[in-house]
């Protein structure tokens, strides 16, 4: 693990701990020191990762209830021709598994529907959760937030490629052959994972 990932995870753990105070906190000198701690982590992870202290602020709105980590859903999506459905995202002009945050409202199943529809214009069917990855134990780059990524296998049942604001290209590609990686959202680890689980559907469930 890298300097910088082990202090983005400090500056989280000290944040998710600080806002869990603040929710429990019954004194104000309790509160006081919690809202210190904010901001210290703040300030570790500006350092680290620099954006500006205003942003990071931006990114972490005060809680009203216990913190907890954010949920990425990602559809895993083959093709006949043993190959994988990749998304090119246009916040970094490179590709992941199609995804997102997961939506209130909807379940991870639902989700990693509305994801493949909205991202690449294919109509897909959820079939089975094949993995539920904590970000900490793999080697993604420093993230602002404490992430699971949970893993669906969809099968395609109809549709075709459509356009959208914020994918600037989609395709299928061979475990082999793969285009340069959104490593934020996904690792090739996590790929050649996924084409285990293709050519051994009875392969448990990976649970970090």
């Amino acid at each position: 693990m890298n300097t910088e990932k082990e202090l983005i995870e400090i500056a989280n753990r000290i944040r998710a701990i600080a806002q869990n105070g603040l929710v429990y906190s019954l004194s104000e000198y309790d509160t006081e020191r919690y809202e210190e701690l904010i901001n210290i982590s703040h300030t570790m992870t500006a350092i680290v990762t620099h954006y500006d202290i205003s942003e990071i602020q931006g990114c972490f709105k005060p809680e009203k209830d216990y913190v907890t980590p954010k949920v990425d859903i990602r559809a895993v999506v083959f093709n006949n021709n043993d190959e994988i459905l990749l998304v090119k995202e246009k916040a970094d002009g490179a590709w992941s598994l199609p995804g997102g945050w997961a939506d209130v409202g909807f379940s991870p199943k639902e989700v990693a529907v509305k994801e493949v529809k909205e991202e690449t214009g294919l109509d897909v069917e959820a079939i089975k959760l094949l993995a539920v990855l904590d970000q900490k134990c793999h080697n993604h780059p420093p993230a602002l937030h404490y992430v699971y990524k949970i893993f669906i296998l969809c099968r395609i049942t109809g549709g075709t490629f459509n356009v959208v604001f914020d994918i600037l290209d989609k395709g299928f590609f061979h475990q082999n052959s793969l285009p340069p990686l959104s490593l934020e959202r996904v690792l090739k680890s996590q790929i050649d994972l996924m084409f285990e689980y293709k050519h051994n559907p009875a392969k448990e469930v990976i649970v970090d």
